[in-house]
């Protein structure tokens, strides 16, 4: 059996690209829909973005389940009220897999289509607005290994989920390699194409990041000292 993180590709569709899990409320959910004619087993769980084994502060309803043809059900997140960072967010994977049917018989190949998408947990009460926080990162000049990159500092509660980045110098666009950026943390990001060595004179980043509902939103930062 292989397994494919492709949700173009998958008979199941999830209704939307992240789940935020509201800190004052009993649970989150997403909606799973089989858009394929037949039967499927689904499967799902929660892990951590590293990946490694371990104990999660989440129960997970259903995490097995039969879905219909043109059917749909919702999956319930439920978090145990404790185990978590109180002053910023927390982020998760939560995956989705089509277990493959096999007819009697059948020995066709079989593909695991497994869909992937961001879980953030947001604890109630933190200070400012998560759409704020873009606008509110900081870049500064850097290298790595000797070569120019940039330090982006992220003094907010929230994650900032970037997509595409660039330095701007006058006409000239240098592309930046994006990451996510983890709240109260400072994460430093490749430059690519830029010969120079010091920070040019009046560069500015442009740059988009992805909001709670996975829309792009673009914003322009002057760089900081």
């Amino acid at each position: 059996m292989f397994f494919l993180s492709a949700p173009s590709h998958a008979g199941i569709s999830l209704s939307g690209t992240r789940v935020v899990y509201p800190g004052q409320s009993k649970e989150a959910s997403v909606v799973v829909k089989n858009q394929s004619k037949g039967d499927v087993m689904i499967q799902s769980w929660i892990e951590s973005l590293d990946e490694k084994q371990g104990d999660l502060p989440f129960a997970l309803t259903p995490s097995l389940s039969r879905l219909g043809g043109d059917k749909q059900q919702i999956l319930r997140i439920f978090y145990a009220g404790e185990g978590l960072a109180a002053d910023r967010e927390s982020a998760f994977w939560l995956s989705v897999q089509e277990i493959p049917q096999r007819a009697k018989g059948d020995n066709s190949l079989q593909i695991a289509v497994r869909q992937r998408i961001k879980l953030f947990y947001r604890p109630a009460d933190l200070p400012g607005k998560a759409d704020e926080a873009p606008a509110q990162l900081k870049w500064r000049w850097s290298s790595d290994g000797g070569k120019p990159a940039l330090d982006v500092v992220n003094d907010t509660p929230y994650f900032v989920s970037l997509g595409h980045a660039r330095l701007k110098v006058g006409t000239n666009a240098y592309p930046i390699v994006t990451e996510m950026v983890a709240p109260k943390s400072v994460k430093r990001l490749s430059l690519k194409d830029y010969t120079g060595h010091a920070q040019p004179v009046n560069a500015k980043v442009e740059f988009s990041s992805i909001n709670d509902f996975g829309a792009t939103v673009d914003t322009q930062a002057d760089m900081s000292n």
